[in-house]
């Protein structure tokens, strides 16, 4: 993955760019034994028989999203759930976040019960003006090391808009029909439902309200139903391709989180193989849309 610049909003064209422009936090590490306990219990939530993985054992890509969690004090969070400050959340105003991509690169599979380091950066920042106003896109970029060599390089792309948005003015549908998505080489399907969104939360140290406080979420955020996680989106399309081609070890992803799904709906995770089956197509289609998220994996 390429190394990104520290800061491209352009100053001066934007009114959000006075609260970004001396924010340049520096990096931070954090250390994580890597414990095969919350490995254990996302394979329940996710009803297989056994964990994917035990002490010793690969963790599949992604997974490490079940560690080097942040657990900040309840008094530090925001009337959402979700952190009121953080090292790497930008200091804006009435600000709304939304998980919306990213890109990884796994050169070595991190192992289960083995000491791991993750290093933090903001890689980039960038303010665009959009249909409902201004954004600011925030890429964090983390590298994790295990026994002295890099194996994870990781970033996510992060979206916070300020005030209101088109979710108040009824955007959104909900449809809890049988999703018929058209023919894939692979598919996973799943309808989440709210007791699964919120062990995910549990695992994932997500407090936000919108994955689990149904009057906040229709009241307060304007969606018709609990939220389902981002991550937990992409997770399921790795899932397809861990499930459906074991012998495979994935050396690249890119994924990008396009439309909201909720609570109920049926989630179909479908897969395309490229001819030379040395990469994928994946994406989340419900009955209400094809192209919920979307990812490219690439094959060793």
């Amino acid at each position: 993955m390429r190394s990104m610049p520290q800061q491209e909003a352009s100053q001066g064209e934007f009114a959000l760019a006075r609260y970004l422009d001396a924010w340049a936090p520096a990096p931070v590490t954090l250390d994580d034994p890597v414990a095969a306990a919350p490995v254990a219990a996302l394979s329940q939530v996710l009803d297989q028989e056994a964990p994917v993985a035990i002490e010793g054992e690969p963790l599949p890509p992604l997974w490490h999203w079940l560690h080097f969690l942040e657990w900040p004090a309840q008094r530090a969070l925001g009337a959402d759930g979700h952190p009121a400050h953080g090292h790497f959340l930008p200091p804006l105003p009435d600000r709304r976040r939304m998980f919306a991509g990213g890109r990884a690169e796994f050169t070595a599979p991190l192992r289960v019960g083995v000491p791991a380091r993750r290093t933090s950066s903001l890689a980039k920042v960038e303010i665009k003006r959009g249909r409902t106003g201004e954004m600011a896109f925030v890429t964090v970029r983390h590298e994790i090391t295990q026994e002295g060599r890099t194996r994870v390089t990781e970033e996510q792309d992060l979206v916070y808009r300020v005030g209101e948005d088109e979710r108040r003015s009824g955007g959104f549908g909900l449809d809890l029909g049988e999703a018929e998505p058209s023919g894939s080489d692979w598919r996973l399907t799943l309808r989440p439902s709210p007791t699964l969104l919120f062990r995910y939360s549990a695992l994932t140290a997500n407090a936000h309200r919108i994955h689990y406080d149904e009057p906040y979420v229709r009241d307060v955020e304007g969606y018709p139903g609990l939220v389902v996680h981002g991550p937990l989106l992409v997770q399921l399309m790795l899932e397809l391709a861990r499930r459906e081609a074991p012998e495979r070890e994935v050396r690249t992803l890119s994924y990008r989180l396009r439309k909201p799904v909720f609570a109920g709906e049926q989630v179909c995770a479908l897969g395309d193989v490229a001819d030379d089956g040395r990469s994928a197509g994946l994406r989340i289609a419900t009955r209400r849309d094809e192209r919920h998220a979307t990812a490219e994996v690439t094959f060793r």
